[in-house]
């Protein structure tokens, strides 16, 4: 719990203009949420503070790797993370986080926690069908890949026409009439 201190940020001592923070995302990030779908996690997330006198702008920005399974394959590899998020922090009667792109906190805050923020940025970055580099290109070679092929329907080679069911022929003909 002592490492997510770390994204809490007191803004009261802050002076107004541009701040700069930097986050180096790993596994043990992700083991606070109880988030498991990543083998290992290695993103790096800048974040510009902009305070100005009766809001902020915070603008984050992720770039890194993580390391998933294929969901065709459930063969780990490296799936390039590179997102982005703006987010701006108002001043209300009582904290609202409804909006995606707004939250008011209440006025007499005096720190933002972006942990949350960093968290969703860096899992909706992964795109929803996980497909490994090497399926999409044929390089990868895997007993998955080759069972997969083996059963393929469409690979199924057609006879000369012995097996089609003699019931079938009397339907085509009233496509015939």
């Amino acid at each position: 719990m002592r490492k997510m201190k770390a994204y809490t940020i007191p803004y009261v001592g802050l002076k107004l203009g541009k701040h700069q923070f930097e986050y180096e995302i790993d596994n043990e990030f992700f083991e606070h949420f109880e988030y498991e779908e990543f083998n290992s996690a290695d993103v790096k997330v800048d974040l510009l503070f902009d305070k100005k006198s009766t809001m902020m702008e915070l603008t984050f920005e992720a770039s890194g790797t993580v390391n998933i399974n294929c969901d065709v394959t459930n063969e780990p590899y490296d799936q390039p993370i590179d997102s982005s998020l703006f987010l701006v922090i108002k001043f209300g009667d009582e904290f609202n986080d409804d909006n995606e792109d707004l939250l008011i906190l209440p006025h007499g805050e005096f720190e933002v926690n972006v942990q949350q923020y960093i968290y969703e940025l860096i899992v909706l970055a992964v795109p929803a069908k996980k497909i490994h580099p090497g399926v999409e290109d044929g390089s990868l070679e895997s007993e998955v890949l080759d069972k997969l092929e083996e059963l393929s329907i469409g690979k199924k080679e057609k006879k000369d026409g012995d097996d089609i069911d003699p019931r079938w022929d009397k339907l085509k003909n009233l496509l015939n009439d």
